[in-house]
C-alpha cells in the first residue's frame, strides 16, 4: 500500500513515520509513505504557495497550481484510490473508515494550512475530505499521520500478532476490555481472578461484559 502526502512542511512527518509500526511496515515493504514538499511544485517567486482570499478577510488561501501540479504528475505514475484532504468539516475519523482505506492500494493526502485551500482543488481532485475531530489545528500534517497510521496498522503483516488489530476498541462498535499483566498482584492490587483461571470461555465471557459495561458508562453513543 501506498501513501503519497503533500505538504507545505513535510519536516513535520519525519518522526512520525520513522518510528515503531509505520517504520516497520516501511522496512517489510508492507506499507510505502512518501512525502511531497509543496513547494517543489510552485512556479510562483520564492515558491509561495499561498495568497489573499478574494472577496476580502483575514488569512491566506493555499493555491490552486502547486497541488494540481503535483496531483498530475503522481496520477500519471499511478492510478489512486483515494484523494484525500485532511480537513475539520470532513467525516469524522472511525475504525470503520480505518477498516475501509486499509483494503485500498494507492493513496493521496493532502495537508492544508493558513485558511485553507482553493476550493477547486476540492472540486476538481479530492475524492474524501477527513476530519481527526472537531477542532482546528496548525495544519494537515498531524491528522495526515494520524490517519496514515490507523489505516496501516490494519494492512497484513504489519503487526506481529495480527489478530491484535481484530481486538482493538471500536472494531466491535464497542469500547475494549480491561486489560492486565504480571505481576498478578501489585502492592494488593490484584488481577480478577477469571484471568488467571486459564478457562477460555469464561475469560472471553468476561471480556465481553466487560467491554459492554465500558461502552455503556463511557460510550453509550456507540450502541445506539
Amino acid at each position: 500500500m501506498r501513501f503519497d502526502i503533500i505538504s507545505v512542511l513535510p519536516g513535520l512527518l519525519e518522526s512520525p513515520f520513522a518510528h515503531s509500526i509505520l517504520q516497520r511496515a516501511q522496512k517489510k515493504g508492507v506499507a510505502e509513505i512518501v512525502v511531497h514538499n509543496l513547494r517543489d511544485y510552485s512556479t510562483a517567486k520564492q515558491k509561495s504557495v499561498d495568497d489573499y482570499p478574494y472577496g476580502g478577510g483575514s488569512g491566506m488561501v493555499m493555491t490552486i497550481q502547486p497541488f494540481a501540479d503535483c496531483i498530475e504528475k503522481l496520477k500519471s505514475e499511478r492510478e489512486y484510490d483515494e484523494i484525500i484532504f485532511m480537513s475539520p468539516d470532513g467525516e469524522t475519523l472511525n475504525q470503520g473508515i480505518a477498516n475501509q482505506l486499509s483494503i485500498k492500494q494507492n493513496i493521496i493526502i493532502l495537508c492544508g494550512h493558513y485558511k485553507g485551500i482553493d476550493q477547486r482543488i476540492r472540486d476538481i481532485y479530492v475524492t474524501r475530505e477527513i476530519s481527526i475531530g472537531d477542532y482546528v489545528l496548525s495544519g494537515g500534517e498531524l491528522p495526515a499521520a494520524v490517519l496514515v497510521d490507523a489505516v496501516v496498522r490494519l494492512i497484513p503483516g504489519v503487526l506481529s500478532d495480527e489478530t491484535s488489530a481484530l481486538s482493538d476498541s471500536f472494531q466491535d462498535d464497542m469500547l475494549d476490555a480491561p486489560v492486565y499483566t504480571r505481576p498478578a498482584d501489585w502492592n494488593g492490587h490484584k488481577v480478577p481472578d477469571i484471568l488467571l483461571s486459564g478457562n477460555t470461555p469464561e475469560v472471553e465471557k468476561w471480556r465481553f461484559e466487560q467491554a459492554l459495561e465500558r461502552t455503556k458508562q463511557r460510550r453509550p453513543d456507540l450502541l445506539e
